[in-house]
């Protein structure tokens, strides 16, 4: 991969991240392709799959539901995104990413600005139902 200038990265390009749960790919981040002021990827979950509940301190976080359906739990608050819609996650708020439905989800997301280090950029606030490790993050 290339890491300066133009760069097209496909999913294949990146490994799964597991960890927090679903199928989580950072494709365009710093260190993907150098990128200084967000990253942005793909999620897929299968039909009763989550991403355990987190935060971003220094982010806010943007989705779009390209196929299947999301219930995003934000606070206390429960909604439900089909394809085509969009929700932004304010910077410091809690929220889950769960597929209720019985056919897969496939998610967009992008996140903005970036953390001051990436260690800094993800609080975790349940048990991660994943294995292995959580990637060096130049930007997940």
């Amino acid at each position: 991969m290339q890491t300066t200038g133009l760069t097209k990265i496909t999913v294949d390009d990146v490994p799964p991240n597991r960890k927090r749960g679903g199928d989580l790919r950072v494709l365009l981040s710093p260190k993907t392709c150098g990128a200084t002021s967000g990253f942005s990827g793909v999620g897929t979950l299968e039909p009763g799959e989550f991403v355990s509940e987190h935060y971003h301190p220094y982010s806010e976080e943007f989705f779009f539901v390209i196929r299947g359906s999301i219930l995003l739990r934000v606070d206390d608050r429960e909604l439900v995104l089909e394809p085509g819609e969009a929700f932004m996650v304010p910077m410091g708020v809690r929220h889950r990413i769960e597929n209720p439905g019985g056919e897969q989800a496939f998610v967009a997301f992008f996140l903005s600005p970036l953390a001051p280090r990436p260690e800094l950029g993800h609080v975790d606030c349940e048990p991660l139902p994943g294995e292995g490790t959580l990637p060096e993050v130049g930007g997940a």
